[in-house]
């Protein structure tokens, strides 16, 4: 009797793996491209965060379900891309063909150098829309992270007085864990865009990090 043994691609093999681990900070689950606009803002996100693979054929449930014809849908999402981000980004682009003969496309976007990027899907600059990543969400980007994002491009190798609101600020996160622009207002009794640019400034200094949030950004220790 022979015994016939069937062996995993192992390009195959890999994407279950990675599928496996479900949606996260870098990765994000896509099942086709009729929606060119909501996939633009996850593109967006990871290149103004950590980078990320974005994968086309694949359900919210971890199914692979695959693409009858990915060359359309490659081009409908590559042309989104050149022609609604600005400046432009860098990614790879990877095809795996699944057992059901159809294909599931990987984007793997990388965390870029020239943050931030925006989101124009309407032709007009003063309405372009930054995006973060944040767990397994897309957010748009509070004014404090633009700020950030900004300043982190310049790498200006930023310092910062430590005075009596800055000694309020450590106190309460020390106790806390992390603080929020509002409260941060509120404990050190000045103005919020004091206390945001204060933020803001310690973030870029290497002290504090920010937490984007869909409700309101939190600022902890590094």
């Amino acid at each position: 009797m022979t015994i016939t043994k069937h062996f995993e691609r192992p390009e195959l093999k890999t994407l279950r793996q990675l599928v496996r681990q479900g949606e996260g900070q870098q990765l994000e689950f896509k099942l086709k491209s009729n929606h060119p606009d909501k996939i633009m803002k996850e593109v967006v996100a990871f290149a103004n965060s950590d980078g990320g693979k974005l994968l086309i054929g694949v359900a919210d449930d971890k199914e692979l379900i695959g693409l009858k014809y990915p060359d359309e849908d490659e081009y409908i999402i590559s042309k989104s891309i050149e022609k609604f981000i600005f400046p432009k980004i860098n990614y790879r682009l990877e095809k795996i063909r699944l057992d059901n003969e159809k294909e599931v496309l990987i984007y793997d976007i990388l965390a870029s150098e020239n943050k931030p990027h925006c989101l124009d899907l309407k032709g007009i600059p003063d309405e372009r829309k930054i995006f973060v990543r944040s767990a397994d969400k897309s957010i748009q980007a509070s004014k404090e992270v633009k700020e950030i994002l900004k300043g982190k491009k310049k790498d200006k190798g930023y310092k910062f007085a430590y005075g009596e609101k800055e000694t309020l600020l450590m106190k309460y996160i020390d106790l806390n864990k992390e603080i929020t622009v509002k409260k941060f207002s509120e404990v050190a009794q000045i103005q919020k865009k004091i206390a945001s640019r204060t933020l803001v400034l310690l973030v870029l200094a290497g002290v504090l990090r920010v937490n984007p949030s869909e409700m309101e950004d939190t600022f902890s220790m590094i």
